[in-house]
């Protein structure tokens, strides 16, 4: 058994089924999938539908799911005076801004699929986690989506709000808890402050970060927790 950790898929379904060729998963293994399934590329919702059907696959919320939920849910209401009437000046931009950040792919892949396919994706992006507590052979891991925004080293996970975790990226320079390592995604690798290798997987100061780019051209990033070994998509 191992446990691996990949992040910022954003649709790239063929470079999705690389990693898992490249790490040899199988079912008496573990994969944290560290959200942005979705957006950019043209394969979010086929990626969704392999996820949801592997129960150790676990996946850990990223902005562009917290988003696309919303959007896609509204999406699937008949189209009368009352859901006209919830579409506020707030809820339109949230859809223009969506689609500006590649939600646009997203919808016209979502509209290929049934009601009852739709709502299967929707209640699976429903059971995603806010993060994940992980101990692997006497290592102990955080695994959260973008960061831990206004941080304390005695504030418990629990007490971060929504927001705290899913849109602002760590200082990775600082070190955030001397015996757990932070693993995030959101911030591509190639923009981290110091880093040699762009879209590469970057470890230093107690964090893992594994956004290795696949959104803007880039790759996806897998670390094996065991071993410490990475997994790259396109290498």
């Amino acid at each position: 058994m191992a446990t691996y950790v990949i992040s910022d898929l954003h649709g790239n379904y063929e470079g999705y089924r690389k990693i898992l060729e490249k790490i040899n998963f199988h079912e008496k293994d573990a994969l944290y999938v560290n959200g942005d399934v979705v957006d950019r590329g043209s394969g979010s919702i086929k990626i969704l539908e392999h996820m949801m059907m592997q129960p150790n696959i676990y996946p850990i919320l990223g902005n562009h799911e917290y988003i696309a939920c919303q959007c896609l849910a509204f999406l699937m209401q008949e189209i009368n005076d009352d859901t006209i009437a919830q579409l506020d000046d707030g809820k339109l931009e949230g859809f223009l801004q969506w689609q500006k950040i590649g939600g646009d792919q997203t919808i016209r892949e979502f509209q290929t699929r049934n009601r009852t396919q739709q709502e299967a994706v929707i209640e699976y992006l429903k059971e995603f986690s806010l993060y994940e507590e992980v101990t692997v052979e006497d290592a102990s891991y955080v695994i959260v989506h973008a960061g831990l925004d206004h941080f304390a080293s005695d504030r418990p996970l629990s007490d971060y709000h929504l927001h705290e975790l899913l849109f602002h990226s760590p200082d990775y320079g600082q070190v955030y808890y001397p015996d757990r390592y932070l693993i995030t995604g959101h911030l591509p690798t190639r923009s981290i402050t110091g880093n040699e290798l762009p879209d590469h997987i970057y470890i230093a100061n107690r964090h893992i970060a594994i956004d290795c780019g696949s959104g803007y051209g880039g790759q996806i990033g897998a670390i094996c927790l065991e071993s410490g070994v990475q997994f790259y998509s396109d290498e």
